[in-house]
């Protein structure tokens, strides 16, 4: 019965070891600010995205990923997709991570005060969703 037990252990430890882990779509470093124009505010923001699958063709590399962007007033309030995209990155070689920049433009009507900008990404190929948010000022 002990053999029986360790082979079935050790046969379980090989598998695993020998099995590609999953990848997890995750976004991170996201950073968001906004500066005065003469009529509003030009809010630029980017985020960083790892985790995504690549599909390869002929010893090239491509990844495609699609995003919306929410951003909540002051008041708590959420405009839903003030800006959305599609990515499509191919290269030579294997993409590791992308960084994707937004910019859009808030009219005079924006109010001072604290917002969160929450970015949506999904992987195409797989749909595999993530999110993440930063907070950012409009002051003076």
């Amino acid at each position: 019965m002990k053999r029986v037990m360790f082979a079935s252990l050790f046969f379980l430890v090989l598998f695993s070891a020998c099995s590609e882990e999953e990848k997890k779509l995750e976004l991170f470093s996201p950073d968001a600010f906004a500066f005065q124009l003469e009529n509003g505010w030009e809010l630029n923001a980017s985020v960083r995205v790892k985790g995504f699958t690549l599909q390869e063709e002929d010893d090239k590399y491509e990844a495609r990923l699609s995003y919306y962007v929410n951003l909540v007033l002051p008041s708590g309030e959420t405009l839903e997709e003030i800006t959305s995209d599609i990515v499509t990155q191919e290269s030579d070689e294997e993409i590791k991570e992308l960084g994707i920049d937004i910019q859009v433009e808030l009219d005079s009507s924006y109010k001072l005060g604290e917002y969160n900008l929450i970015f949506y990404m999904a992987d195409d190929y797989t749909g595999k969703e993530t999110s993440i948010d930063k907070k950012f000022e409009l002051s003076e």
